[in-house]
């Protein structure tokens, strides 16, 4: 895993202030965050080994970030402190209608370089996945996916937040997992512009993209390759909050592929996971552990995975 890490910091306000003007809030919070961080977490959470390469800060976020790993059995030895910036956190501003407002410093996910994902080139070695995002530079995303492909493993990329990408990069990656929104950006289109999803994942395969798994929130998702497009619907679940819901997805479809599964039940699976998710508020609390995968399938009366129910 190479991505992100940031502390959120969120308080509950009547109203956004004017400029100039300073308001009572409530609720003030400090939360786990990243979605390089998130996807980490969740990977481990349902089984997988999971080494990090990031960037944080020589600070008190910095050793909150290291605690939560050590907790949740991820290797830290890619983890690099770093005294050149801070951790990277976010200022989150809710209104009581809920609607907010957000300010975000990456921080030390800004220094992550191509030369940080080489010195975890025996991690790389070992990994039959490899996943990244891109709230770090390109350069270091491309760099993860390089490295994995030359390794043999399995390269995906969630490209959020999106921003357009070279047709070297695209054509690196064996499995893209954009939103719809995302997938316009990817393809050069505008975010408002209305397209079929599937004539959109082709546009995407034509770009050098092996394989496009399009998440389509309530709808389920899209797999599309060269060849074919598979629809797998989304699970009957009441949502809540549907904040922690893609890194959930990735991590789940991640794990799967980690344990051999085809890239179609990754995708099943990966449904699950994510569904799991919007049941609950808050991006680490929701992401879920195996067991709770396990009870959700039986509740659901569908078959988990051999490897998960494995202890």
């Amino acid at each position: 895993m190479v991505g992100s890490y940031a502390t959120g910091l969120t308080m509950k306000v009547q109203r956004i202030p004017s400029a100039g003007e300073t308001l009572l809030g409530t609720g003030y919070r400090v939360d786990f965050g990243g979605k390089g961080s998130n996807q980490a977490v969740g990977c481990a959470r349902l089984g997988a080994n999971v080494d990090f390469v990031a960037r944080i800060g020589e600070d008190a976020f910095g050793e909150m970030a290291l605690g939560l790993y050590r907790e949740e059995g991820i290797a830290v030895t890619y983890v690099k402190q770093s005294s050149d910036a801070p951790t990277g956190v976010g200022f989150i501003v809710v209104e009581a209608t809920g609607q907010n407002c957000i300010v975000l410093d990456p921080g030390a996910n800004e220094l992550l370089t191509a030369a940080d994902v080489s010195t975890a080139e025996g991690a790389m070695k070992s990994a039959s996945v490899v996943l990244t995002q891109l709230e770090i530079p390109v350069e270091a995303a491309e760099a993860a996916i390089v490295r994995g492909r030359s390794a043999g493993a399995i390269t995906i990329l969630n490209p959020a937040p999106v921003r357009p990408l070279p047709a070297a990069l695209l054509s690196m990656i064996d499995v893209l997992t954009p939103n719809e929104t995302e997938a316009k950006v990817l393809a050069g289109r505008a975010p408002e512009e209305t397209i079929d999803p599937v004539a959109l994942g082709r546009e995407l395969i034509s770009r050098g993209v092996k394989k496009v798994v399009m998440t389509l929130g309530e709808k389920g998702a899209l797999l599309i390759d060269a060849a074919s497009c598979t629809h797998f619907p989304a699970v009957p679940v009441q949502a809540v909050d549907t904040t922690g819901a893609g890194d959930a997805f990735n991590a789940g479809l991640a794990t799967a592929l980690a344990h051999g599964e085809s890239l179609e039940a990754s995708v099943r699976f990966a449904i699950v996971t994510g569904g799991i998710a919007v049941t609950r508020e808050g991006v680490i609390p929701s992401l879920p552990r195996r067991k709770q995968v396990r009870e959700f399938c039986r509740l659901h009366q569908m078959e988990p995975p051999r490897w998960l129910v494995a202890d």
